[in-house]
């Protein structure tokens, strides 16, 4: 077998490969094989039917391309690979046939990505300044006025009274631009809390005043970028009538209201334990944030020349699980992308910085895991295991057989050996 090798842009490596002739041969008796066993083929039980039979039956150029994209290829390109010093790649090849005829000399194109070389920056000792964590007594007033709220009952508005803002509303609405009622620009019995800014910008506010029967033009412009283009930019006017009137009534702060909404007797035992579970937050969200800085400053710290398809590929995966997250919303993409006046193209651009930091971070951990000689050991999955079925209300064991059978035991490896690495990087913060 030859190879030789040509370095083209993004990283890419063009591999030409050529395969004497007597290994196609071989190639397509064993493609035969397979055929043999695959196929009914009259007269031959399965597995029996001889080469010369099996090429009559399926046709010589099916054997041939049998034996190339099943042998010949794959056997000859990790062999390629290996000659090259390119074992791990971070794409499938793409596989150009050149000569594949009976009795020649193979030769076929792979164009590859190897995985960069990284070469490691400053990750142990790094000196990364933790936030002082301090709750005052606002913060604290402001969560009893959130529990307040949550407390709050909804009170219909005396006779006469006009809309304010915060109120909670129902109304009549329908829209026109240039004269024209618009599709979709209809509502009857609407609620509405003004001030909630769930409007086009300008409706809420020229609510105000208004009272319950009064009939009152809003006057708006639709965003340059709103989801129907035949509106975006476009002046309207809606013909809004309130129907009814309501605000909050929030109760009084005091040793009553905490005895009603908390486990406590007096406001100051519930004040105290809000101080507590804020300063906790506080210094969970510190620590956290702590991590991620080293964890970026690691990362920055790393000289790679990262390859465009790395950046496209991570994108396509965080694609795939905000897809995920909307079908568990019941929502499709395609809903998203048509209620945020956007398209895949520019939300896939919106998530290359971040895909770009997320594999710059993959990088180093990989790398750094190598330097320290960092190995998961079967305590280490068995540990992960357990989390996960506590997570999801399962037995280790049941957790265990849904990844054997879905073959997710290699990521499963993946996950703890990068939160194993990083909580080796963690570990040596400079204090």
């Amino acid at each position: 077998m030859k190879v030789s090798a040509e370095k083209i842009e993004n990283q890419k490596v063009v591999l030409t490969i050529e395969v004497v002739a007597a290994e196609l041969d071989k190639a397509e008796e064993r493609a035969c094989k397979r055929f043999a066993s695959q196929v009914n083929i009259p007269g031959f039980r399965k597995g029996k039917a001889p080469r010369k039979i099996v090429e009559q039956h399926v046709g010589k150029q099916t054997v041939l391309q049998e034996a190339f994209d099943y042998f010949i290829a794959p056997e000859a390109l990790a062999e390629a690979l290996k000659d090259q010093k390119m074992e791990d790649i971070v794409t499938r090849p793409d596989i150009e046939t050149v000569t594949l005829e009976e009795g020649k000399d193979v030769v076929f194109k792979a164009t590859v990505v190897p995985r960069p070389e990284v070469k490691l920056g400053e990750y142990k000792g790094l000196k990364i300044a933790k936030d002082e964590v301090k709750v005052t007594d606002e913060d604290v007033d402001n969560q009893l006025k959130r529990m307040a709220d949550h407390q709050a009952k909804m009170v219909e508005a005396p006779e006469g009274a006009a809309v304010q803002d915060g109120d909670f509303t129902t109304l009549d609405f329908k829209g026109f631009v240039d004269g024209e009622a618009f599709e979709g620009g209809e509502g009857k019995d609407y609620p509405l809390q003004i001030g909630s800014h769930s409007f086009i910008p300008g409706f809420e506010e020229q609510l105000i005043g208004a009272k319950v029967g009064e009939e009152k033009d809003v006057n708006v412009k639709f965003p340059e970028e709103y989801h129907a283009k035949e509106l975006a930019g476009k002046d309207a006017t809606f013909k809004c009538t309130i129907r009814s009137i309501k605000h909050k009534e929030l109760p009084a702060i005091d040793d009553a209201f905490a005895k009603a909404a908390s486990k406590f007797e007096t406001l100051d035992e519930l004040k105290a334990d809000i101080r507590k579970n804020l300063t906790e937050n506080a210094e969970r969200k510190a620590e956290n944030d702590r991590k991620a800085e080293a964890l970026e400053t690691a990362s920055k710290n790393i000289t790679v020349d990262i390859p465009p398809v790395m950046v496209d590929n991570e994108v396509t995966r965080m694609l795939r699980e905000m897809e995920m997250r909307l079908a568990q919303q019941g929502m499709q993409l395609e809903q998203y992308l048509q209620f945020a006046g956007t398209d895949i193209a520019k939300l896939r651009e919106q998530y290359r910085e971040t895909a770009e930091k997320n594999v710059r971070t993959g990088l180093m951990l990989e790398e750094v895991a190598k330097a320290e000689n960092i190995k998961v050991e079967a305590a280490d999955l068995d540990k992960e295991v357990e989390v996960m079925a506590a997570a999801y209300g399962a037995t280790p064991k049941q957790v265990k057989k849904i990844i054997a059978e879905q073959g997710r035991l290699n990521d499963l490896a993946a996950t703890v050996l990068r939160n194993k690495t990083m909580q080796f990087i963690f570990d040596n913060l400079a204090e």
